[in-house]
């Protein structure tokens, strides 16, 4: 419990910002206007709320906050007067200004919107507060409300992204194409044009109390209608039967909202991917992206104590020798699930063999589970305890989910299970651990063991905060969780489970195509287990082609003495290329276009030292001609270029452009020089 407290301090007392507001003009009612070099806010009388301008573009008009109070929406228009103030701000963003409304009403809470807008930046940032004499709550807090927008979109192919909570279930990243109803993403979103590449992208930068949402609502002539930001999204997409927890307290805040239009809706993204790493920044990892194997690829439960054994002498064989490490000179060895038939001695034999043979040892745990859903079994770790006083109900029944049911992640059960198994793992030696299912942890719940936890997301930061206490010294990479908040590992699946076909690189690289930008809020992305058995060599290249330009690069296949000679076969043909794998550097690649039917087909990267390489994949059973424009992938058009496909080793030159043939199945991947 001092633990419990002690967290809840730091939670609440710990500012990630330090806002200085210098306020040099007031207007009490009536319009204010506010301009940097980029935007222009005004407060519109007529329209009763926010006008936003983007470099002449108008973006909208009659923007309003609302939040949800006594089974009633709430909104600014509401109030019967509105105070506008404007001066300087300083914090992690920079310096900069605010824009600050303040609506007052004998029969409301007090409310206080602020706009904070920097120079240098195609963005604004706005939350609001509400304050009362009395404490207070609300399950949906809304910085953005437009309930009509003019286009400011040019006409064409527009479109908006569906963002997935979290990756479980195989949930799939989509651009829809705009005249849809309604469309809602989670986190965050791109409204675009993808000729011209031009798009406004809006989401929350804050993920410490609310699950958020943008839903988008059907317009005329291609462009949207309605745009809502909110805190407060609790469904089936964010796994939960229960609505959002509410925040209680005399003065309760909205999440942070990013919006900005950018003249490339890629941009966009990574640009609000490096604003939540600047309110959170991302857990740092001072070694080389890891490459190395992951035993649930392929040995799942058949996993035993001599096949890990046989397994790590295999890739010092065979592997590390010819070419399959990362810039450190080191692979991991990772047990997964099923690992637990090794006893303590025999998991320290395996971590001296790991070391002795120049690798690192990883291992699995779902700290937030109880996968034998057996309500009177007692927790190991804590005996006074059962599971069924641990479990996260909703509705009076514990929730299930994957197979599982979830616990509470502020009970003391779960901190002693915490220390207990990173106990273990620390003695044996593992320097790397994969986390599971850590949506579970998330739920909304009827309550939770510290009754100062009131969401699903204040639940799940506890917990995450306790995980970082007892493995922070490990690399931790999370497998099925949410993406926010994000602070709390090395790394993350970028999608679900995937294999060895050319369905799974094609489901993989659909997170990839519109989810690249989350290597900036964790240190590298996860393309999960490559494995290479009972799959075409165009299947084998493709599947490793998208680990190398996604994240880290995991194989999966049997290398045990009694493993298939398919799987070895390959590894030594396709794991070895040393021009693939010195691409292999942890630095994303992303999409040329935003408007494939499931995944996008062509991926580029620059390099700092000025490299450039593009991948070209062919999903389908037939043979494929592109023809690449230069300029469009990012290339000089009027320039001349030696250009090499790395897997087969073929050269040749482009000026303006290139034509690339793609065999079924497969993937070209050059280097432009």
């Amino acid at each position: 419990m001092k633990n419990q407290k002690l967290l809840l301090q730091k939670m609440s007392g710990v500012s990630l910002m330090l806002l200085l507001f210098l306020f040099f003009s007031n207007c009490a009612g009536g319009g204010g206007t506010f301009s940097t070099d980029v935007w222009n806010i005004t407060y519109d009388d007529q329209e009763g709320g926010i006008s936003l301008t983007y470099k002449s573009k108008n973006i909208c008009n009659g923007m309003y906050a609302s939040y949800q109070w006594e089974g009633k929406e709430i909104k600014t228009s509401d109030y019967a007067r509105h105070k506008i103030s404007t001066g300087k701000v300083s914090d992690s963003f920079g310096k900069g200004h605010i824009y600050k409304v303040e609506y007052t009403d004998k029969e409301l809470p007090e409310l206080t919107q602020y706009f904070y807008l920097y120079p240098d930046k195609e963005y604004i940032l706005t939350d609001f507060t509400v304050e009362a004499k009395e404490e207070i709550s609300s399950a949906k807090m809304a910085p953005v409300n437009v309930d009509s927008i003019s286009g400011f979109l040019q006409a064409g192919d527009n479109r908006a992204l569906f963002v997935p909570f979290d990756n479980d279930k195989w949930i799939r990243y989509q651009s829809h194409p705009l005249g849809f109803d309604t469309l809602v993403s989670y986190e965050v979103t791109a409204i675009f044009n993808n000729e011209s590449r031009n798009g406004l992208v809006i989401g929350s930068v804050e993920h410490d109390n609310w699950k958020t949402a943008v839903s988008i609502g059907k317009g005329m002539n291609d462009n949207i209608g309605s745009l809502v930001c909110f805190g407060g999204i609790a469904d089936e997409q964010t796994r939960d039967v229960k609505v959002h927890g509410a925040l209680v307290g005399k003065k309760i805040k909205s999440p942070k909202v990013f919006l900005g239009f950018f003249e490339n809706w890629c941009d966009g993204l990574e640009a609000y991917a490096k604003a939540n790493a600047v309110i959170a920044p991302p857990k740092a990892w001072e070694k080389a992206v890891p490459f190395g194997w992951n035993s649930w690829g392929a040995l799942q439960f058949n996993l035993t104590y001599e096949k890990a054994m046989e397994v790590s002498d295999y890739f010092k064989e065979n592997l590390q020798n010819n070419h399959f490490v990362n810039p450190d000179q080191t692979v991991y060895i990772g047990l997964d699930s099923g690992w637990d038939c090794m006893n303590e001695e025999q998991l320290k034999s395996f971590i001296e063999k790991c070391k002795s043979n120049g690798q690192i040892g990883g291992i699995y745990w779902t700290p937030f589970t109880d996968w034998a859903r057996d309500p009177e079994r007692t927790v190991d770790a804590a005996p006074e305890y059962k599971y069924k006083d641990i479990y996260l109900y909703a509705n009076g029944k514990p929730q299930e989910l994957d197979g599982a049911y979830a616990v509470d992640p502020t009970h003391p059960a779960v901190e002693a299970m915490m220390k207990k198994t990173s106990g273990l793992f620390h003695r044996a030696g593992f320097e790397y651990v994969k986390m599971d299912f850590m949506t579970h942890g998330a739920m909304e719940a009827d309550r939770w063991y510290n009754p100062e936890i009131k969401t699903g997301i204040q639940g799940y930061n506890y917990g995450m905060k306790l995980l970082n206490q007892y493995f922070g010294d490990m690399y931790i990479n999370l497998s099925i969780s949410p993406v926010f908040p994000a602070q709390y590992a090395q790394s993350r699946r970028i999608a679900c489970d995937a294999w060895n076909q050319i369905k799974d690189t094609e489901y993989t690289l659909n997170a990839l195509s519109y989810g690249w930008g989350q290597k900036y809020i964790y240190q590298y992305n996860d393309a999960d287990h490559i494995v290479l058995r009972d799959a075409t060599d165009g299947e084998n290249r493709a599947r490793i082609t998208s680990g190398v330009i996604t994240g880290i690069y995991i194989t999966g296949d049997d290398f045990s003495a009694g493993g298939g000679k398919d799987g070895k076969e390959k590894s030594q043909k396709y794991l070895t290329n040393p021009e693939v794998n010195a691409v292999a550097t942890g630095e994303v690649f992303r999409p040329v276009e935003g408007n494939g039917e499931k995944s996008e087909h062509i991926f580029v990267r620059q390099t700092p030292d000025g490299r450039f390489h593009c991948a070209v994949f062919n999903y389908s059973d037939q043979e494929q001609t592109t023809t690449l424009s230069l300029e469009r992938i990012g290339l000089d058009k009027a320039r001349s270029y030696q250009v090499k496909e790395l897997w087969s080793g073929n050269e040749t030159s482009a000026e303006g452009q290139l034509e690339v043939t793609v065999p079924s199945k497969d993937v070209q991947l050059f280097e432009f020089k």
